[in-house]
């Protein structure tokens, strides 16, 4: 396997990590209720990298258990993983 496609894999194993984590930041952002209060980590950008992290941590942790990447209990579990790490950081449970 060449770096190239070397490169290529480890991106297509990430990007989901990315994707989820943008895409559940912005939309906490609209949902009423959770814009109140102060959060733990503020800004939209250090929000995102916690997302992320927590979700590569899950990718990872999916791909040794399983064997194989793709399998579509870790996405599940990377959503859910997504949206608690999005409303530990938020306090969302003082609402």
């Amino acid at each position: 396997m060449t770096a190239y496609l070397l490169l290529v894999h480890v991106l297509n194993l990430l990007a989901p990590a990315l994707w989820v984590a943008v895409v559940v930041v912005s939309l906490s952002r609209w949902l009423p209720g959770f814009s109140k209060g102060r959060p733990v980590v503020s800004g939209w950008v250090k929000q995102c990298l916690m997302g992320v992290s927590v979700n590569v941590a899950v990718l990872v942790g999916g791909l040794a258990l399983f064997g194989q990447d793709g399998k579509m209990l870790t996405y599940v579990l990377l959503v859910v993983a997504s949206a608690l790490c999005q409303g530990i950081l938020l306090r969302a449970w003082q609402r």
